[in-house]
């Protein structure tokens, strides 16, 4: 039977070296695996390029990273609410190459399906084409984009079972499962693990095949990111 359970998150991260790539799934602070990050700043692995929609909050996700300016280059979609990556960005000590939000979705799921790269109409005719490849399909104009290239993709899902098979919940899904089997090495963690059988067939998101290692996290905040609340009549 094949179990990809490992014990912990620093087991999980075993090999992350500095100036790796990482790919960190979740969108805003849904879904994104904490333990991982976590996990990256106790190693204080430096000089890495972090791929993720967003780039977290100043004291939480991501945040945490750029606040020990363990972060050389961002790759993002969305990154409005960080007041530390806006001063690294300004001040040219991060480098950020912001992308559309499908064609960052896309280069993930190119890289998961192994596929070079996708011809995306995102794009064309704005300095996200500068110096890119272009080419007309059907009397429209498409940008060639290229898969990305991870060391390792971190994602987090809401259950899973010793094979890596993975349940999603909600929002997590966004990038989190294109994220899956994109880099050299998945690592998964997990609200629930249970054993192989225990997850309906139907109801998996991401077979176990796209995952490498896979464990309970200890600890998740599930914070809300934007509050709005109406006043009282």
């Amino acid at each position: 039977m094949i179990n990809k359970k490992v014990a912990n998150v620093t087991e999980a991260l075993q090999g992350v070296k500095d100036g790796m790539t990482f790919m960190l799934g979740g969108f805003g602070l849904s879904g994104i695996p904490e333990n991982a990050i976590a996990e990256l700043v106790r190693l204080n692995v430096k000089e890495v390029t972090c791929i993720s929609n967003n780039a977290g909050v100043d004291d939480f996700g991501l945040g945490l990273l750029l606040q020990k300016k363990q972060i050389k280059k961002m790759v993002s979609s969305y990154v409005g609410e960080n007041d530390e990556f806006e001063r690294q960005m300004l001040s040219g000590e991060l480098e950020v190459e912001l992308i559309p939000q499908g064609t960052l979705a896309e280069r993930c799921r190119a890289a998961q399906a192994g596929f070079p790269a996708i011809y995306t109409p995102a794009g064309y005719g704005t300095e996200v084409a500068q110096g890119k490849e272009t080419r007309e399909f059907d009397g429209k104009m498409y940008v060639l984009e290229h898969a990305f290239k991870a060391d390792y993709a971190f994602v987090k899902a809401w259950k899973g079972d010793l094979a890596g098979n993975l349940i999603f919940k909600g929002t997590a899904r966004n990038f989190n499962p294109n994220m899956c089997g994109a880099a050299n090495v998945t690592v998964a963690e997990v609200e629930e693990l249970v054993p192989v059988g225990e997850l309906d067939p139907n109801q998996i998101h991401i077979p176990g095949i796209f995952v490498q290692r896979i464990f309970k996290g200890a600890h998740y905040e599930k914070r809300i990111e934007q509050r709005t609340v109406r006043q009282r009549d």
